[in-house]
């Protein structure tokens, strides 16, 4: 590599050192532009609970120096010369992943999240051997396959959240036929994900009900984000008045919570959907085969339906509800995020704050 080149190649961060989680400014090298690579600059970067798990080494598996952020939006500034569906200068996004094997079945289908060799954007290890540095970070090279176009009349710090917590709830909505205008949808928590499935919800044209451990949501749920109807989840007599009333519940909520009270909600053969990971899913068998419903979970989503959720977002002029932060902020934000103080995103300003 050529001294040129390396310059080229250095990117500043914010990285985790050890367990505490505690970031601080950080420098690496980036591998150079290959043939089918798209470099971009990183302009903005969500802030996601999956940062806070790795930083933190919750998973058991961190391996430091750790550069969190997938959920990353930018411009590109350097292309190879295979690269077909990007030039200098477009809006690009990139999410959850960066690689994967490109000829498996889920692959060929576009289903890239399902490879067995997906790679993850942060702390994941990629096919030549070194460990992937996520989006609090000045600039990334990817693969053109697991970039995104951001339409440039879409604001680049909204379409940050849209790659981890706008897919994971539009992939199972549309793989479950969740838009059919005039039918009903529960969604539980009202946090990052929670906020874009009532958009999605309402863009559709569902009556949307949204059920909450805190009456604090409920201005917002209504009034702010358009939902028909607000619930206390605890509340016994609102839960009952809604039984087998529901065509579609999304789950977002990651705490340990029952399942009966809410899947009693579904009509016949109503659909449960779960985006959260509770420690454990305790479930009454007579709930779901008396009922015929269905209990399905999912991750985000492959490159082909994250494009058309981009695009939909875009058409329908579909914002996440977003706080944006200085990197310097980064440490106070995880720790509201563990607090759930957050309406509904924090969105890194890497573009004006990482220097």
């Amino acid at each position: 590599m050529s001294s040129s080149e390396s310059g080229e190649n250095e990117c500043m961060c914010w990285a985790a050192k050890d367990p505490s989680g505690l970031l601080s400014p950080h420098k690496f090298t980036r591998r150079s532009v290959t043939s089918d690579d798209v470099s971009l600059t990183i302009t903005h970067c969500g802030v996601c609970y999956a940062d806070v798990i790795w930083t933190r080494n919750q998973h058991g598996d961190s391996k430091y120096p750790l550069v969190p952020g997938h959920e990353i939006a930018g411009i590109v500034t350097k292309v190879g010369p295979n690269v077909q569906r990007f030039k200098v200068g477009d809006h690009v996004g990139v999410g959850t992943y960066v690689n994967s094997c490109r000829e498996c079945e889920y692959c060929n289908e576009g289903q890239e999240v399902n490879c067995a060799k997906g790679v993850f954007t942060f702390n994941g290890i990629d096919h030549d051997g070194s460990v992937t540095k996520g989006g609090y970070s000045s600039h990334i090279v990817v693969h053109e396959r697991y970039c995104y176009k951001i339409p440039v009349d879409y604001p680049l710090e909204s379409a940050a959240p849209l790659l981890c917590a706008g897919i994971t709830v539009y992939a199972p909505m549309m793989r479950h036929n969740m838009n059919q205008p005039g039918k009903s949808l529960g969604v539980i928590g009202l946090g990052g994900l929670g906020h874009m499935a009532v958009k999605f919800g309402k863009a559709f044209g569902l009556s949307v009900t949204v059920f909450s451990t805190s009456i604090s949501k409920k201005e917002e749920a209504l009034n702010l984000l358009g939902a028909e109807n607000f619930v206390i989840s605890s509340d016994h007599d609102q839960m009952k008045a809604l039984a087998k009333s529901l065509d579609f519940i999304i789950d977002t909520a990651s705490g340990d919570h029952a399942f009966d009270p809410y899947m009693s909600l579904l009509k016949i053969a109503g659909t449960y959907v779960l985006v959260g990971f509770p420690s454990e899913i305790k479930i009454s068998p007579a709930n779901l085969n008396l009922g015929m419903r269905m209990l399905a979970g999912s991750v985000t989503g492959g490159t082909k339906i994250t494009q058309e959720m981009i695009d939909f977002c875009a058409a329908h002029k579909i914002y996440p509800n977003i706080e944006v932060i200085p990197i310097q902020n980064i440490n106070e934000a995880l720790e509201r995020v563990v607090k759930k103080d957050i309406k509904y995103r924090f969105v890194i300003d890497i573009k004006n704050s990482l220097n």
